[in-house]
């Protein structure tokens, strides 16, 4: 039996997972098919495919600079270039800032850190019980499993959910929340527009990433990833599984009128939505572990909305745990 679980496999819980794995034994659980949470890729073939969740990360700090630069020499990462339109009257461009991004897929952090580590798939973790100094977790297959120590990287409703029995802390009683956003991915006949992405100045689709700018794959039809508001998801979200064609509809619609691009046909389209994309107001603490459980959380909604937000808040928990 494995010493520690993690649970959920984006940047906080690879990071974590990883950090651990040096020193102890660890299983890592996941409720989705691949690995990567919120920096997960979607692919349409086996060659192409989009980033549907974080279209990029800039690193602020100088250790999230430092870890990032290591996996540029590595060749997991690389740096997305291009034409960037940035059309946003609401924030000002830090044109200082460098977008980077995975080689194959921004899940290429989480494929890294994960490398070494155990890892299933396809199991939701329902409920936890911690007794006889063991944590007992039920799974979505109805399989109960036992570990010594426990971290959880969900959500913070989710989270809640699952742990506030246990979690005495301040911050489970704070009213956190998270922003929904609705993401749309589309292929379209080729268009030699020559722009990389737009950051738009509108009330409905705040983002379009044009996936073949990422030189990843050839094709002979272009792909977009077209990101919703924040504020239009967070009205839309409850039923976006309801009215999926509706809402995807009105966001292509948008991009063609935004940014000039003649109607055309659809190749192919999806739309996903997250529910729990992220948290822009962040708390005074950056993670949470409790000894006497060994009980452990963390997760980007600690520090704020950005992938950089999540790998901080691991290497907290880290130092915490060994503290």
């Amino acid at each position: 039996m494995s010493s520690f679980c993690v649970i959920g496999s984006g940047i906080s819980g690879a990071t974590i997972a990883n950090l651990l794995n040096k020193r102890h034994t660890v299983d890592l659980y996941d409720k989705a098919r691949g690995l990567g949470g919120r920096s997960s890729f979607k692919r349409l073939d086996n060659l192409r495919g989009f980033d549907h969740g974080t279209q990029y990360f800039s690193p602020k700090t100088t250790e999230f600079k430092r870890f990032t630069k290591k996996l540029i020499e590595k060749k997991i990462l690389k740096i997305w270039g291009g034409n960037h339109k940035f059309l946003s009257d609401k924030k000002k461009e830090n044109k200082k800032h460098t977008k980077v991004i995975g080689r194959k897929g921004n899940n290429d952090i989480s494929k890294y850190l994960l490398k070494n580590v155990r890892c299933y798939f396809q199991s939701e973790l329902k409920k936890i019980n911690f007794q006889n100094r063991k944590w007992n977790l039920v799974f979505n297959d109805g399989e109960i499993r036992n570990y010594e120590n426990l971290i959880l990287t969900c959500p913070f409703p989710q989270l809640k959910k699952l742990s506030k029995k246990y979690i005495k802390n301040s911050f489970i009683r704070e009213k956190i929340k998270m922003d929904a956003n609705i993401t749309i991915l589309i292929e379209i006949k080729k268009t030699n527009l020559g722009y990389s992405s737009f950051l738009f100045n509108d009330r409905i689709l705040g983002w379009a990433g044009y996936e073949n700018s990422k030189k990843r794959f050839k094709s002979k039809s272009d792909l977009w990833t077209l990101q919703s508001t924040f504020n239009w998801a967070n009205k839309k979200i409850n039923q976006n599984k309801v009215l999926k064609k509706t809402n995807a509809k009105i966001l292509i619609d948008k991009f063609f009128k935004l940014t000039g691009i003649k109607q055309t046909k659809i190749l192919f389209s999806l739309n996903h939505g997250w529910k729990y994309s992220s948290n822009s107001k962040p708390l005074k603490l950056k993670s949470y572990w409790n000894s006497r459980l060994n009980l452990g959380v963390c997760a980007d909604w600690f520090n704020g909305p950005r992938l950089e937000s999540g790998w901080i808040s691991a290497n907290d928990l880290y130092k915490k745990i060994n503290s």
